[in-house]
This record gives structure tokens, C-alpha cells and sequence, in this order.
């Protein structure tokens, strides 16, 4: 498509659209403006969402514009951590895993009309749908991928919300009309899940802090966020210190560092921790899922980022968010400054340091920032 020109409406009315995003939570969260104006412009076409098997349980018996979620195999580059690495596989030289293969045949069958993708440049994900036999494939595309009938160049310094809407106007979707904020509604079921952690904030106004992230160099420091905590108890608020099973360290060394107790919590799933960020009066947290699930279920949040990551995964509004930014972008340890922040990492031979990219925000900001959103008690 040119750059500049309108996208063009469908040259059909489709029945079946599949939209492949098979990635983490944070970027499920920002795909949700784009699978609603999808929807809002096709109402009588199938919306099929290609995802990780985890998107499926949690939309399960959540009112939701996807009418089904399908589960993908995993493969390089499209839903396999291997992409983080470069090892995409190469469609040329070798067939894929049979596994794969499979899919692809029960994709033809699906008889879809349309296919498009969410994610990346276009390298692994574009042969993989191009197998699929729609009738218009759409999504991003940088040379040397496989080209689609529609597509936009990947660039990576952009809204990952706003990207999205650009993808979904590739078939004519109309994206002014639907708001760009993501939406998520929390169920009775969500409700009954956080219930035990309800029980111990015992009615309390609370704060929720998320100190876990998967990369380190996105991750504030414990006694940070302690620092946080100690504050925010003083003010009245009970604190819970919230955290993936895996990152059961990091919530037991923010507690460790504390002054005064919090209530550690670090087995609710996505539906319960829907639930408890939604009753918060504050969200404070890394760049992370945690902190993207909040925006979408209405909850005031502090995020803690570096700052090229403000372009992609920054709130767009502020009456709710607000945000503290890193702003070092060399090496903590050795000094080193990449060539760009893109990768995030500073990519030489010398520095593979493992430092986080956001410790020195202080903690001074974090809590004046706190202080706009928190009601007053």
C-alpha cells in the first residue's frame, strides 16, 4: 500500500477472519484496539484469533469481540523463543515441522478470507500465513520477506497500539471510531479468584506493586520499590506485592527490604490479578504485562520505563498513567553506548553485561508521580 493513500475497503464481505498474534501478555494487551475495530467493521465475520495457548483460557467465559481462539505449533521466529535469538527457519532449504505442516492443511480447510498478522517484520511470520490459502493475506513486511497482498513496513519505533490500527486498516477496518485504549472486562469468575487475597487487605484501600519483568535490564531495583511500599504503607494504604510464579524472588526481596509487612502474592493467574489491579487505587510497576492488563482494566498506574521503550509501549493518554523515565543508554557497568537502543541490549563483544537500564530512576519521582493519581483519605 502507498503510504499516504486511504486503505481500501475488503473487495468482499468476508466470513472468516483470522488475525495471527502469538506472543506475551503485554503485547495481547495492545492488539485489542486493532482485533475491536475489526470487529466493529466486519460484525458478521468470524473473528479467529491464531494465538499461545494461554489466550484461549484466559478469554474463556470473557465477554470478548473474538468469536475463537486456535492454538499454533510452535515455530521459529512466529511463537518460539528461538526468534529472540535470530533462528528463524529457513522455508527455502527445508519443509516445515509436521506438526506445522498439519496446521497449515487445517487452515486451508478453514476456507478463510482473510489472514493477517500482528507481529514482527514479516521474515518467519509471512511464509507461515501465505500456507494458510486465504483468499487476501495483510501485516507487515520488510524486504527480504515474503510479500503479502497488503501490507505496511515494519518500523521499529512506533505505538505498538498505533501499529496495530495501521495493521487493521490494511482491510479496511475502520480505526477512528473505536478508541485506542485497550479494554478488558473482568469477570465474576476474576472476582472469585483474587477473593482469598481480598480476604486479607480486609476492605483497606490498596496499592499494587509489580517489581518482575522477563528481561532484567526493564527491572527497578527491590529496595526501590520498597521504598515505595514503606511510603504508601505510612500513607494508610495496604500494599500487595504481586509477581508471576517464577518471580517469587523478586516479591520476597521487595518484602525482605521493607520496613512494614505487605501481603505477597504470586499465584492469582491473569483472571485474578485482572480482578485485584482493577480495585486498586494505584499500580505501580516495570514494563511489563502486569502493567499493560492494568491500563486495560481501568486501574491508575505508575510505569517505570527506559526510555526508547516509552515510544512502544508507553500509555497514550495521562489522565490515569503517568510514567518514569530511564534515560541511560549506556552500559551501567562498562559504559559502552550502542550504536542505537535498538536492540536493547548494547551489542558488543565486550559488553554482555547483565545490568538493568532503569535502576537509576529515583525513587523521589516514582512517588511525586504517586502522588497526582492516589486519592486523597
Amino acid at each position: 500500500m502507498a503510504a499516504g493513500n486511504f486503505p481500501p475497503a475488503l473487495p468482499f464481505s468476508p466470513r472468516k477472519i483470522a488475525v495471527l498474534h502469538a506472543k506475551a501478555v503485554g503485547d495481547f494487551i495492545v492488539i485489542l484496539p486493532a482485533l475491536n475495530a475489526i470487529k466493529r467493521t466486519y460484525p458478521d465475520a468470524e473473528l479467529i484469533l491464531l494465538a499461545k495457548p494461554w489466550v484461549k483460557e484466559f478469554l474463556a467465559g470473557r465477554p470478548s469481540i473474538v468469536d475463537r481462539v486456535l492454538g499454533i505449533p510452535l515455530l521459529a521466529g512466529v511463537n518460539d523463543p528461538v526468534e529472540s535469538k535470530g533462528q528463524v527457519l529457513d522455508t527455502d532449504s527445508c519443509a516445515y515441522p509436521l506438526e506445522v505442516d498439519r496446521f497449515c492443511q487445517a487452515m486451508q480447510g478453514e476456507k478463510l478470507d482473510v489472514v493477517i498478522h500482528m507481529q514482527g517484520d514479516g521474515k518467519s511470520v509471512n511464509p507461515f500465513i501465505n500456507k494458510f490459502g486465504a483468499s487476501l493475506t495483510a501485516g507487515m513486511c520488510n524486504p527480504p520477506a515474503e510479500s503479502l497482498d497488503r501490507s505496511i513496513p515494519y518500523v521499529h519505533y512506533q505505538s505498538e497500539i498505533l501499529r496495530n490500527l495501521e495493521v487493521a486498516a490494511l482491510i479496511g477496518a475502520h480505526t477512528t471510531s473505536t478508541g485506542f485504549e485497550p479494554r478488558i472486562e473482568v469477570t465474576e469468575s476474576d472476582e472469585q479468584k483474587a477473593e482469598p487475597v481480598r480476604q486479607l487487605i480486609k476492605g483497606k484501600p490498596y496499592v499494587v506493586i509489580h517489581p518482575g519483568a522477563d528481561d532484567l535490564r526493564r527491572v527497578w531495583p527491590a529496595a526501590s520499590f520498597a521504598g515505595i511500599a514503606n511510603y504508601l504503607t505510612e500513607k494508610g494504604y495496604e500494599v500487595v506485592v504481586t509477581g508471576t510464579p517464577k518471580e517469587e524472588e523478586r516479591v520476597a526481596n521487595v518484602l525482605e527490604a521493607m520496613n512494614y509487612a505487605a501481603i505477597p502474592c504470586t499465584d492469582l493467574g491473569l483472571g485474578g490479578l485482572s480482578a485485584l489491579l482493577q480495585q486498586s487505587v494505584l499500580v505501580v510497576s516495570n514494563d511489563t504485562g502486569p502493567l499493560h492488563l492494568a491500563r486495560a482494566v481501568g486501574a491508575r498506574t505508575v510505569g517505570i520505563y527506559w526510555a526508547p521503550n516509552v515510544l512502544n509501549w508507553g500509555p497514550l493518554s495521562r489522565d490515569r498513567h503517568r510514567i518514569a523515565i530511564s534515560w541511560q543508554l549506556e552500559c551501567p557497568q562498562c559504559g559502552i553506548r550502542p550504536v542505537s537502543p535498538w536492540p536493547f541490549q548494547p551489542q558488543k563483544a565486550d559488553c554482555s553485561h547483565p545490568y538493568s537500564f532503569v535502576e537509576s530512576v529515583p525513587v523521589a519521582e516514582v512517588l511525586a508521580l504517586a502522588a497526582e493519581l492516589l486519592p486523597s483519605h
